[in-house]
């Protein structure tokens, strides 16, 4: 997601979205350390994402004079994986999940 579409978003999806980098960011590192993560610089690119998302967080903190951490703080509950397109958690965990899609995908 690139800096302007960053600055179009709620707080709240401004932080849904730096949430769901984040777990991006691991399901790449999982397939990277079992050697199944065909593109590398995918793991690049997803951090330069979070600090993108955490960048602009930051921003709107210090303009609403805000400390650090409260807009994420404040929007955390309302983060739900399934919302945004990630496997559905029912019955297993994060890394369940993603083992599990690997081998669907196979």
């Amino acid at each position: 997601m690139s800096t302007p579409n960053l600055a179009g978003l709620s707080d709240e999806q401004l932080v849904h979205s730096e949430l769901n980098s984040q777990r991006e960011l691991a399901g790449h590192q999982l397939r990277h350390a079992m050697s199944k993560l065909e593109n590398n610089s995918l793991l690049g690119k997803t951090r330069r994402a979070i600090a993108r998302a955490q960048g602009e967080i930051r921003r709107r903190e210090i303009a609403a004079s805000l400390v650090n951490g409260a807009l994420r703080a404040k929007h955390l509950g309302s983060y739900t994986p399934a919302a945004l397109g990630a496997a559905p958690e029912a019955g297993g965990s994060f890394l369940k999940n993603m083992l599990d899609s690997e081998k669907a995908s196979e």
